[in-house]
């Protein structure tokens, strides 16, 4: 989802060269050594990952291969060609136990499989690479992949009741400015860690009301409930909001806020 947009927004300005399953496969380190020393980038900027967070529970091992063993395979890779890496990773490294928002230097302490990987992949990213930015984001939504936002139409146009937990709270994500952001961070910031997600915050049941009201559908039943009766086997942080203190310190433009980037992402999709 990340990937399609960000490639759409550097075409114009660098000279972009995707790569993406079954041409190469992260878990395979000869594949990743291969295409880095044919391409001879200037960066790599590494958005591979599994994603399914329930997914990851249920299947730990393959959780790990891809998003820690992947990561450090393209980390090893970048080390050996002497470049600079990228790695795009997730709000889901935290607790959320804090009752604030979290800044980059906080430290980590996932409590899903799915957190646990990405920390692990950004451990080998910072140990092995001298120049590397890690940007955690979070709540992604996007036109080119499955999100929230497409859930939550799908259900509604077919009239059905929706349920959406109410005591998780994060920010909301468009790819397309998060895109932007990764280019300004590529130009113009400094190696380390960033906190880039759309301004403000809400939990994912206001989230939903936000979605039915802009789609002219707020006559659709929605019905708040509590994490505890969702039945997903991964467990979530309560608090996943994150402080984007890195980019203010740096001088660089924050995100709209998320109401404009969900506008947006629905005159976008309106016809598809």
């Amino acid at each position: 989802m990340l990937g399609g947009d960000l490639t759409a927004r550097l075409v114009s300005r660098h000279e972009v060269i995707p790569a993406d399953l079954p041409e190469v496969d992260i878990t395979d380190q000869t594949s990743i050594e291969n295409v880095i020393e044919s391409q001879r980038p200037d960066t790599v900027i590494h958005t591979a990952a599994f994603t399914a967070v329930d997914e990851c529970e249920l299947q730990p091992a393959e959780a790990f291969r891809v998003n820690a063993e992947g990561t450090r395979n393209v980390a090893l890779a970048c080390r050996q060609a002497r470049i600079p890496m990228f790695y795009v990773s997730t709000d889901y490294v935290f607790d959320g136990e804090k009752t604030d928002a979290y800044v980059e230097s906080d430290s980590p302490n996932p409590i899903n499989i799915y957190g646990r990987s990405k920390l692990e992949g950004e451990r080998y990213v910072s140990d092995l690479i001298d120049r590397f930015w890690i940007v955690r984001t979070s709540w992604l939504f996007g036109p080119l992949g499955k999100n929230f936002v497409k859930t939550i139409l799908d259900m509604a146009r077919r009239g059905q009741s929706l349920r959406v937990v109410n005591d998780q709270v994060g920010s909301p994500t468009y790819t397309v400015d998060l895109a932007t952001a990764l280019e300004q961070i590529f130009e113009k910031g400094g190696p380390g860690i960033y906190h880039v997600t759309n301004q403000g915050h809400c939990s994912w049941y206001e989230f939903a009301e936000e979605i039915l009201r802009q789609a002219g559908l707020e006559g659709i039943s929605l019905t708040p409930i509590p994490t505890s009766a969702s039945g997903r086997p991964a467990p979530r942080p309560r608090n996943s909001c994150l402080a984007n203190t890195r980019l203010q310190e740096d001088g660089l433009a924050l995100l709209p806020p998320w109401q404009d980037a969900l506008r947006r992402y629905l005159l976008r999709t309106r016809h598809e």
